[in-house]
């Protein structure tokens, strides 16, 4: 499992009963999380301190509870600072787990000893794009919500990139792969990071077990005569690492050689000392 452990403002304190609770800075959050199907002892005082509590509905969804916690705050991690605010569906707009991803990327692009261009899909507030930005790579950034691309923005200039080479879009994103490769264009690595369902700004219906593996293809046609890598990350139950593996290879490997590999990300637990499973990522690499 690959662990984002690197975290000085940001931890999971406790785990039980389908909820998490997690320190983000200086307030205390309790979230649902569908993994934690186990039940302990609730011991860590933030339980009944929380700044937060996101309640899920029986009927699907669900509502925040909150107790003197800002409407925004913001968290650093090393050199990159994200701004937080909790809201629809548990979020705060931030997946610290990803942190374990971002170190990988900003290695090979610094190691490149070249300029390198990313493409970032699905790319939500920006977390993979201020990495790779301050890693000195340039960047097309593309998710199909306003909201988030402007709040993607707003990230990029609280960690002094809002002068570093980034495009940022809001399009479809299948859509844009097509009239980039119609286009020509090129890139040295891509990042994806797919819903398990979604919209595109004009209704565009995503499920990612039809699409996934025709999309990777797809984008794999973007890719430059010396590419770095491609990173799929996936949040959805059915894309396990050894399914990752099979379709990366099939499209990446097949095509330009080089190595997959895929396995689970996760967070550590302060009070228990287990790792939380959060979601899966196959990494492919040229050497």
């Amino acid at each position: 499992m690959w662990i984002a452990d690197g975290w000085k403002e940001y931890e999971v304190l406790d785990t039980s009963s389908g909820e998490k609770l997690e320190r983000w800075g200086d307030y205390i959050l309790v979230r649902p999380d569908p993994q934690v199907i186990w039940k302990t002892e609730r011991k860590n005082a933030g339980w009944k301190k929380k700044n937060g509590h996101y309640h899920r509905s029986s009927k699907g969804g669900g509502e925040w509870e909150f107790f003197n916690l800002p409407k925004e705050w913001s968290i650093h991690y090393k050199d990159l600072t994200f701004n937080l605010k909790p809201f629809s569906f548990k979020h705060t707009g931030l997946f610290p787990e990803q942190a374990a991803n971002w170190e990988w990327s900003r290695k090979l692009i610094e190691n490149a000893g070249r300029p390198i261009k990313v493409l970032n899909l699905f790319a939500y507030t920006g977390g993979a794009t201020v990495a790779a930005a301050k890693a000195g790579a340039s960047l097309t950034h593309v998710d199909a919500s306003k909201g988030m691309v402007t709040w993607a923005k707003e990230n990029a200039v609280s960690s002094g990139l809002a002068d570093a080479p980034v495009r940022y879009l809001v399009d479809d994103c299948v859509k844009f792969v097509e009239r980039e490769i119609r286009r020509g264009n090129k890139y040295d690595a891509i990042i994806m990071d797919p819903p398990s369902y979604g919209r595109g700004p004009k209704g565009e219906i995503w499920k990612i077990e039809e699409h996934i593996f025709p999309f990777i293809e797809l984008t794999a046609n973007l890719l430059s005569d010396r590419p770095l890598f491609f990173l799929v990350n996936s949040y959805t139950t059915g894309l396990q690492p050894a399914v990752l593996t099979y379709m990366m290879s099939a499209i990446l490997v097949k095509k330009f050689g080089g190595n997959v590999e895929a396995d689970e990300i996760g967070l550590p637990v302060k009070d228990s000392g287990l790792i939380l499973p959060c979601g899966a990522s196959g990494r492919w690499t040229k050497n």
